[in-house]
């Protein structure tokens, strides 16, 4: 029996390029499912019509949910039932942080609810995190 058995999984950052390696790494497995939690609907629906076309088989198992890691009450409801947490969200990129400054200083000066502490949610729900 697998170590993620008919587990859910929560990926923050999932549309981007860690956490879709993430994603396609757990879609090998027999996981449950799989939840996407980003901010960028198109990259979402992007994925989900890929999917659905390249891993019909697989594509079920995939979950999305439009949130920011520093917006509380999104990430809690897309945190419900969830046994694994990979935490990939992150602004990066170093063009985007030069086009965006404000934006990549809030995103490291404001701590995300998983961020700073992202341990303690983790374990006070004895979840697995990892990232």
């Amino acid at each position: 029996m697998s170590l993620f058995k008919d587990k859910v999984l929560l990926i923050t950052g999932g549309t981007g390029s860690f956490g879709n390696a993430v994603l396609n790494r757990f879609l090998k497995t027999d996981i449950g499912e799989i939840r996407i939690f980003s901010r960028d609907e198109k990259k979402q629906d992007d994925m989900r019509h890929d999917f659905q076309a390249r891993m019909p088989e697989v594509a079920n198992k995939i979950k999305f949910y439009i949130g920011d890691v520093r917006n509380k009450s999104t990430l809690k409801y897309a945190m419900k039932g969830v046994d694994y947490v990979f935490h990939a969200a992150a602004l990066k990129q170093v063009p985007s942080c030069e086009f965006f400054p404000m934006e990549t200083i809030r995103g490291r000066s404001q701590p995300s609810c998983m961020g700073q502490g992202f341990g303690m949610p983790c374990r006070k729900h004895g979840w697995y995190a990892f990232g």
